[in-house]
């Protein structure tokens, strides 16, 4: 049992200490996961409030059969489409021009990332299709394997071998191009 479901099967038992280390392990990671998705610090930052609210309120749902942090961000990523598809909805400016809080999340990536490597490979997914720059951010920075993004990302063990392949040799030539030499 990984320490997120371990701490979350306390609280089950009456701990509400628990709770607490739940938000301490994943909350920085889980507002700069969303915000891969958003494009917007205080967003992010509402959205994984209420993914610990769904957490809270539909407590029974974790089977303890998958990771935590998968079934936590699986959250995640569903309160992040969802706020995309009501934004598109009813937004009238185009994603290109909303503005984005940069200070904001250079704080939370000074903090959540620390070695420069990471920092390049942050930066350089970026310009990455959005399928390998979520799987390169929950391979490097969350450090989950292919099945469990793949249930997060919800491709099948051959759509992810393929995406790992194919974002990671992305990767490879993008950090090629800045004169880095990349190597598993």
């Amino acid at each position: 049992m990984d320490s997120g479901a371990a701490s979350f099967q306390r609280f089950l038992d009456g701990d509400e200490s628990g709770f607490d280390e739940i938000i301490e392990l994943y909350h920085d990671s889980l507002i700069y996961f969303i915000n891969r998705y958003v494009n917007n610090f205080a967003t992010a930052e509402d959205l994984a409030a209420d993914t610990f609210m769904e957490l809270l309120i539909h407590k029974k749902r974790y089977s303890f059969k998958s990771s935590f942090k998968t079934y936590l961000f699986s959250i995640a990523r569903h309160k992040a489409v969802d706020h995309i598809r009501r934004e598109k909805r009813f937004s009238s400016m185009p994603e290109e021009e909303m503005p984005e809080d940069s200070t904001d999340i250079d704080i939370v990536e000074r903090s959540v990332i620390s070695s420069e490597e990471k920092r390049k490979i942050k930066e350089i997914s970026e310009g990455l299709c959005e399928d390998y720059a979520t799987y390169l951010h929950l391979a490097f920075f969350e450090e989950m394997d292919n099945e469990d993004i793949a249930q997060i990302m919800k491709k099948s063990k051959k759509q992810m071998a393929n995406l790992s392949y194919r974002a990671k040799n992305a990767l490879r030539e993008a950090l090629r191009k800045e004169g880095i030499c990349y190597e598993e």
